[in-house]
């Protein structure tokens, strides 16, 4: 398993936008045969503040997902000011 911590910062306005925006690429990848969890996670102090917390079964997985017409096609990235995105493998 591989789990992806995205944590992005959304442009000033634009969070409600954002969350609808993101709704079509948490059903579809949830949907992908290799995701085990895709969830959009709100900071509760900072209402501009996001964390996409994914789960995948392996990295063949997560490379399918960043090929799918739901990733690449989302349009979410219009809206993030900044990003950091982080892979982690459970111990």
């Amino acid at each position: 398993m591989v789990l992806i911590i995205a944590k992005l910062k959304v442009k000033a306005g634009l969070a409600e936008a954002f969350i609808e925006k993101t709704k079509p690429l948490i059903a579809g990848s949830n949907a992908e045969k290799g995701c085990i969890e895709y969830i959009l996670y709100r900071n509760h102090e900072d209402s501009s503040l996001f964390h996409m917390v994914e789960k995948w079964k392996d990295m063949e997985a997560i490379k399918a997902h960043q090929a799918a017409p739901h990733y690449v096609n989302s349009g979410v990235s219009e809206f993030i000011e900044e990003s950091e995105i982080t892979l982690h493998d459970p111990v």
